[in-house]
């Protein structure tokens, strides 16, 4: 069978990017005008996503909490990822070069979690070890989520509703949206945990269409929410997508987790998920 006749494309997408990455997260930290200070025992929420240069993002946080005289350590706020285990979960942060060798503080996981507040007729969940804090931060990427379409999709929002929310979170507002939607669980819980878990900061990464770091922006509580959405539309706009609004085959060459929770980013592909069919 003779094969249709074919051309090679190069796409190239805009290319902002953070030339000198820990100095400005230091900077950014010190700018955001967070309440930390000498003494203070913070808690640190990371990622199970692969985020680029997210442990050298996450040690330069590290740095200015110490320099501060601040006692920082460092957990997983990722719901039920790494097997819904602590030493999973821990293991996931290793794979990404996050550990107490190579960060210089603790690494603590636990799944226990207490209920901080309410939202939606709902408890809201945080993890027992940050809830032991005198204040927890949260260090992730921010963009577009592969499920939804929203103001406030995926980023330092979700991380304090599902990741903060450990495995008994991740169950009870996974099934809350579905009737509520993922965006008003997202925003409803989120802002009931910055009025009540003592959230210090939220560190926000924008990645280009090159999976690098373009941006990286340090809100305090007061300014999270208006950050993040801000945050969100540059992520859209550097955003790569496919060069053609449909085709017959797309041959992806990876696939996981560690992309998104679709397995492939569904808003580069331009074939959006749908988890409530089979």
């Amino acid at each position: 069978m003779a094969l249709p006749k074919m051309v090679r494309v190069r796409q190239r997408f805009s290319r902002p990017v953070v030339s000198d990455i820990p100095a400005a997260t230091r900077a950014t930290l010190g700018a955001c005008g967070h309440p930390i200070r000498g003494g203070d025992v913070v808690a640190i929420g990371t990622s199970s996503r692969g985020i680029a240069n997210y442990a050298t993002i996450v040690k330069a946080t590290v740095d200015h909490l110490r320099e501060l005289g601040a006692k920082p350590f460092i957990f997983p706020a990722m719901g039920s990822h790494g097997g819904g285990t602590p030493e999973g979960q821990l293991s996931v942060l290793d794979h990404y070069g996050i550990s107490e060798k190579t960060m210089g503080v603790p690494c603590r996981a636990t799944m226990e979690v207490v209920q901080v507040g309410d939202a939606l007729g709902l408890p809201v969940w945080l993890e027992k070890g940050a809830a032991g804090a005198d204040w927890v931060c949260l260090v992730n990427r921010v963009k577009p989520h592969t499920d939804f379409k929203g103001s406030i999709e995926s980023g330092l929002f979700k991380m304090m509703t599902i990741g903060l929310g450990k495995y008994k979170g991740a169950i009870q507002y996974h099934r809350a949206n579905v009737r509520h939607s993922y965006e008003t669980v997202i925003t409803e819980v989120g802002r009931e945990m910055l009025a009540k878990a003592k959230i210090a900061f939220g560190l926000g990464i924008v990645e280009n269409g090159y999976d690098e770091t373009a941006h990286v922006e340090a809100f305090g509580a007061a300014d999270l929410e208006a950050g993040e959405r801000r945050l969100l539309k540059m992520a859209k706009e550097n955003l790569a997508r496919l060069p053609l609004s449909a085709f017959e085959v797309l041959i992806v060459e990876q696939m996981g987790k560690n992309v998104s929770g679709a397995g492939m980013d569904t808003n580069v592909i331009g074939r959006p998920s749908n988890p409530h069919e089979p």
